[in-house]
């Protein structure tokens, strides 16, 4: 954008979607590159344009990258703009913000005196964000589209990271030195048609399947290579062949780049996707490492394979139960220490350590809603010692996940403020296992949480009818997913009550056979923001006591 174009992103084009997975993912790129042994460059993908003229373009693909890109920049300048404010070096800052601006964000035409952008977007985008963001003023948190909260939110997180960098070195000068080395140090695949046909024809290109080598068609080759060129016969070639054609079989194309990533990532330090194959082959040069590589990761390729189906011959049931939860819970990023755990801990500690994943996974992923990425370079990390016999025994192990553990506190506000929408099939699976979880906890009763002879019951319910008109729309609309509204039911008896007032619904609770459905008929007399918010606290106490280990939690 530092190049004198105008890029325009289509009118009826897609929204901003970016959430802070994408932020982090792109923040954690970019440190790298200031790393003492990171990459010169990052490779930023493909940016399709459609050209009006030579200077002004439509963006077709890379909306996403550009406008997170272009906010990246705005946050540097928000925090020249605050340098300013305080007073530090306002001149010089002021300068540089000037010429910050004019390089990536916009200038001043020269002709008709009127600030012309580099960058628009779309028709849901392009207010906030020319008002707004490019203005450097405060953009408002109330009546806007899903959207721009995302824009609005995408600047806060990414002013903080640029705050939380360069906070022990306060100067402009490194500023703005960011931004210029950055600018050098990202670079796209940019392809330009003339017209729309020719862009659609584009897509289907890069988004055929079969049309490039994978990373995994790339590292196959690699290998061959090597034995091949260092004398390799016909026997030890087939022989290759054979164990990869077994590991395919085992894993499946789709998944082999994640299942390589994976062990790799078992044994050495973190590495991404598109950094696999150097690594690899940085450290595999000679026939016998790539011998002993093919062996070590066939013999890993069945527990990856089964990590994602409970019903795997390899789990015992209790190991079952928990590799069902991870897999409900959607949590992948510890593959890598469950690959090393099950190598190096015994079948009981294994079961240990599974359990205790489903815990962190819990507070971490499913209440806290936390950015991953932090979380997978711990999992890495300790994979990595447990690998190298740094650390053994699940004791240890334990210890080495602390930081990824939420502490109690944290974990019960949290739980607190939960809102979980049930018109997402995997949310009401989960839902129901909270509750039946909790159910177990109070009364000591336990039931099949999936069984379809119970329902899950909002308390004040999905149609608001006379019986609720006291709860206004509002009301409605913020507390309607909260867990504290929701209990579980017979599921003649939810179907029964319906969307009744609660004093008909508080009759059914208590005949009801849950111990946490009885409790709501006995402890509330009327329902109401206040009283789901008093449910919601008294059901945190009691998860906090469930989803606790006892070794982390002092």
């Amino acid at each position: 954008m530092g190049n004198g174009l105008i890029y325009t992103v289509p009118r009826f084009q897609r929204d901003y979607s970016w959430t802070s997975t994408e932020w982090d993912d792109l923040w954690q790129d970019i440190e790298g590159l200031f790393e003492e042994s990171g990459e010169q460059e990052h490779y930023m993908g493909y940016l399709v344009l459609q050209s009006r003229d030579s200077k002004n373009f439509d963006v077709i693909d890379g909306q996403q990258r550009l406008t997170t890109l272009s906010i990246l920049v705005l946050a540097v300048l928000g925090n020249l703009q605050n340098l300013i404010d305080n007073d530090i070096e306002s001149d010089p800052n002021q300068r540089r913000l000037d010429q910050l601006r004019s390089a990536f964000i916009g200038y001043l035409d020269p002709v008709t005196l009127i600030p012309k952008s580099k960058l628009y977007l779309n028709r849901n985008n392009n207010n906030l964000y020319q008002r707004y963001l490019v203005a450097l003023e405060p953009a408002p948190r109330r009546n806007l589209k899903a959207t721009e909260h995302l824009m609005r939110k995408a600047y806060d997180w990414l002013y903080d990271q640029v705050r939380k960098r360069f906070a022990s070195n306060q100067k402009g000068a490194e500023l703005a030195q960011f931004i210029d080395s950055l600018s050098d140090k990202l670079f796209f695949t940019v392809i330009t048609v003339n017209d729309e046909l020719n862009a659609y024809k584009v897509f289907e290109t890069l988004n055929a399947r079969g049309v490039k080598l994978s990373s995994t068609d790339l590292l196959k080759n690699y290998l061959f290579s090597v034995v091949h060129s260092q004398g390799g016969d016909e026997h030890e070639l087939r022989e290759i062949e054979d164990q990869w054609e077994r590991l395919v079989g085992v894993i499946g194309n789709e998944s082999l780049p994640d299942f390589l990533r994976a062990y790799w990532n078992s044994k050495n330090r973190f590495v991404r996707h598109a950094e696999l194959f150097k690594r690899v082959r940085e450290r595999i040069a000679g026939k016998k490492a790539v011998f002993d590589l093919i062996r070590d990761v066939e013999q890993n390729a069945q527990v990856y394979a089964a990590l994602p189906h409970a019903e795997d011959s390899l789990w015992n049931s209790e190991q079952a139960e928990y590799i069902k939860y991870l897999r409900m819970f959607n949590v992948r990023q510890l593959y890598p220490l469950l690959l090393a755990a099950h190598h190096k801990l015994q079948p009981g500690d294994f079961t240990g350590l599974l359990r205790a994943c489903c815990i962190i996974s819990f507070r971490y992923n499913v209440i806290g809603s936390l950015a991953a990425n932090e979380q997978e370079r711990v999992y890495n990390r300790v994979a990595v010692q447990l690998s190298s016999d740094e650390i053994r025994g699940l004791q240890q192990v334990l210890t080495a996940l602390k930081p990824i553990y939420i502490a109690d506190d944290k974990f019960r506000g949290d739980f607190t403020d939960k809102v979980m929408r049930t018109t997402q099939a995997r949310n009401k699976r989960i839902i129901r296992y909270i509750l039946f979880e909790i159910e177990r906890h109070t009364s000591g009763s336990s039931y099949d949480f999936e069984s379809d002879a119970y329902n899950i019951e909002h308390i004040m319910p999905e149609s608001v009818q006379e019986a609720w008109d006291h709860i206004g729309d509002r009301d409605h609309e913020q507390f309607l997913y909260r867990l504290g509204n929701m209990t579980i039911l017979n599921k003649s008896a939810n179907r029964e009550i319906g969307n009744k007032g609660f004093e008909t619904k508080r009759e059914a609770f208590a005949q009801s056979e849950f111990a946490i459905t009885q409790r709501i008929a006995n402890e509330n007399d009327r329902w109401g923001p206040d009283r789901i918010i008093a449910h919601q606290k008294w059901l945190a106490r009691q998860a906090t006591a469930i989803w606790r280990i006892a070794q982390l939690s002092t």
